[in-house]
């Protein structure tokens, strides 16, 4: 494999990993808070409605787990292609 075919193979996965952590990121912050707020209202959590809470706090909570993820999965990723930081 050359080098060449080793940067599209890495930014092939690197694409991949982006979109789906975008997916995620586009069901917490836009799903769970706006679309289905008024179903997971229900839900209480803490004494706030979990609609609400997905809204202004767990949308936060989701974008910090979701950078942690794609690091974790990027040092991955530079390893297997051999990518020096």
């Amino acid at each position: 494999m050359g080098q060449k075919d080793s940067v599209q193979k890495y930014w092939h996965h690197n694409i991949k990993i982006i979109s789906i952590l975008l997916f995620f990121w586009f069901a917490v912050s836009f799903g769970c808070g706006i679309l289905f707020a008024e179903q997971l209202n229900g839900i209480k959590i803490g004494g706030f409605k979990l609609g609400f809470w997905f809204a202004q706090q767990g949308s936060i909570f989701s974008f910090v787990i979701i950078i942690f993820t794609y690091i974790y999965i990027m040092n991955r990723l530079d390893k297997k292609y051999k990518i020096n930081k």
